[in-house]
């Protein structure tokens, strides 16, 4: 009886858990070291849904740029920053497929169009294509313009999102992409 008694308290509080919208779960960041309290299925609206929907595959090609620079950049800071690209961006898919899902909402949505910053598939063969300093001048080019599309997307998120997670997340990448972008611009003053 006991044992039962302390299986069925355990599993009251699992569920009492799972079910509150006012926890303080939380989910990495672009920043690294941050943390941004999780997405509540109960204070998102159509905004929040837009920008993780469009989030993903924008995130999803930044990550496949920068898995190129692995094997063709030859500038060593092209290199870290596609690293640091990829080490952000893969965990912020995770986090903004997770609350799709929490919200019952597509995750493969169809194609948004005119995404702010996407490269076409002719660009990103041109891009797989190139070697050493071309890939490298490339790369940043090719970045800077898709972070920019990024950065547009977080700012009309903060502007016209709901849920305070999402609207959080948007805030993170636009300030990380910022940064990158100014990085960027300074590796293609001495290349």
């Amino acid at each position: 009886m006991f044992k039962r008694t302390i299986v069925a308290v355990a599993g009251a509080l699992a569920l009492a858990a799972c079910g509150s919208t006012t926890g303080t779960t939380t989910t990495s960041t672009t920043t690294g070291g941050g943390s941004a309290p999780s997405a509540s299925a109960a204070s998102f609206n159509d905004a929040d849904v837009m920008f993780a929907q469009m989030m993903i595959p924008h995130h999803r090609q930044a990550v496949r740029m920068a898995e190129l620079a692995a094997t063709r950049a030859t500038d060593p800071e092209v290199r870290q920053l596609a690293s640091t690209i990829k080490a952000a961006q893969d965990p912020e898919i995770t986090t903004l497929t997770g609350w799709l899902t929490a919200w019952g909402e597509p995750v493969e949505a169809p194609m948004h169009h005119g995404m702010p910053g996407m490269l076409s598939d002719d660009d990103l063969a041109r891009l797989g294509a190139a070697k050493g300093a071309a890939f490298d001048r490339l790369f940043a080019e090719q970045m800077i313009a898709h972070h920019e599309g990024a950065i547009e997307m977080a700012e009309t998120e903060q502007s016209d999102g709901h849920d305070p997670a999402a609207k959080a997340l948007a805030e993170q990448i636009a300030q990380a992409q910022k940064a990158e972008v100014a990085q960027l611009r300074k590796i293609l003053e001495r290349i």
